[in-house]
């Protein structure tokens, strides 16, 4: 079976100075991984190079079976609408939409408009009767819980998430992650956590750890 994410020899530098070197890593349709690592050792510039938002400098990568690097940018923003789902660290939701159309929005893209899929997401993240409101009147906790279900409403092939139980009380975190836990395993999606919270990955198939000359194996992290 091909992978739904296959990475070899992912490199990337800033102005000359490298962040990471020689990434490997293949994930499967149906599993979720968590990557772990230091600070400013590139697991959200990783994210962002397998999205397509950022160029890595060597190596390959693709996703879906095709060729991430060798896609023109409009066919990146095509396989992003279709294949990814992104909870990105600093939310990036729409403050002139409203929560509901926040979530709307990626099925709104494809052209496949479900408003009952929406109201089910944000029922799935504990924010039913909220699709009226705008992000504005939400806590920093409810904006992530909304940027899960935007991220999940269309069912994608790969979930990319960047530390989405930050902000998260423990219990909400633990409701949260079964519910990514559960759309990976209902939809044979593939998720690649990237998170500092032992809870968050121990909730993984597999626990790595993103290192300057690559990625290895991992444990999870102690107290913080």
């Amino acid at each position: 079976m091909n992978p739904v994410l296959a990475i070899s020899g992912l490199a990337k530098s800033f102005a000359a100075s490298p962040v990471f070197s020689q990434v490997d890593l293949r994930l499967q349709a149906g599993e979720f991984v968590a990557l772990l690592g230091e600070s400013g050792v590139g697991k959200s510039t990783l994210l962002n190079c397998i999205a397509g938002l950022d160029q890595a400098d060597a190596g390959q990568l693709r996703l879906a079976g095709l060729d991430v690097a060798a896609l023109t940018e409009p066919e990146r923003a095509a396989l992003r609408r279709q294949r990814l789902g992104f909870v990105f660290q600093a939310f990036h939701l729409l403050p002139h939409l409203s929560v509901a159309e926040n979530v709307a929005l990626p099925l709104l893209l494809l052209g496949r408009p479900d408003p009952a899929r929406v109201e089910q997401m944000l029922a799935a993240v504990g924010l039913a009767g909220s699709g009226g409101r705008p992000p504005a009147q939400l806590s920093g906790g409810q904006l992530q819980r909304v940027a899960l279900a935007r991220a999940l409403v269309h069912k994608p092939l790969l979930i990319l998430a960047d530390e989405p139980t930050g902000n998260l009380d423990p219990d909400t975190a633990a409701r949260m992650m079964q519910l990514l836990l559960a759309q990976v395993r209902a939809e044979s999606s593939a998720c690649l956590l990237v998170t500092h919270s032992a809870a968050a990955a121990a909730c993984a198939d597999r626990v790595l750890r993103l290192t300057p000359s690559g990625i290895v194996a991992g444990a999870l992290p102690g107290p913080r």
